[in-house]
């Protein structure tokens, strides 16, 4: 039998962001784990798991860190370029925008600015 070796679903992103995820939950979900592989490697995706495994943290949590880390991308005529489209229905957004949006963006930026990398 041969074991699969297994890479750190959060080896992709920046120091800041795998510190603030590490303080806040205790490992990724699997939907997590599968939807980062997808999303950081610029595929489209389609997460479809239960209520409550993670699937919005899982969108948000990959664009959050490029828009901390990567320039903002320019279009034509000097125009700021659309960074993230996410669609998620108006029921769901309610609440989950404040739970994972915002927390996540205060709690990024705290760890960057304790680590000196804002």
């Amino acid at each position: 039998m041969t074991r699969r070796s297994r890479t750190d679903p959060l080896a992709r992103f920046s120091a800041p962001t795998r510190a603030w995820f590490a303080e806040a939950f205790e490992a990724p979900t699997h939907a997590q784990e599968l939807g980062w592989q997808a999303i950081s490697s610029g595929s489209s995706s389609l997460l479809h798991a239960p209520t409550g495994s993670g699937k919005t943290l899982a969108a948000f949590l990959w664009c959050l860190d490029r828009c901390f880390n990567d320039a903002r991308p320019v279009g034509e005529g000097g125009a700021l370029g659309v960074r993230v489209l996410y669609v998620s229905p108006l029921k769901a957004l309610a609440c989950g925008v404040e739970r994972n949006l915002r927390a996540p963006l205060a709690g990024i930026r705290r760890t960057a600015e304790r680590a000196g990398t804002t």
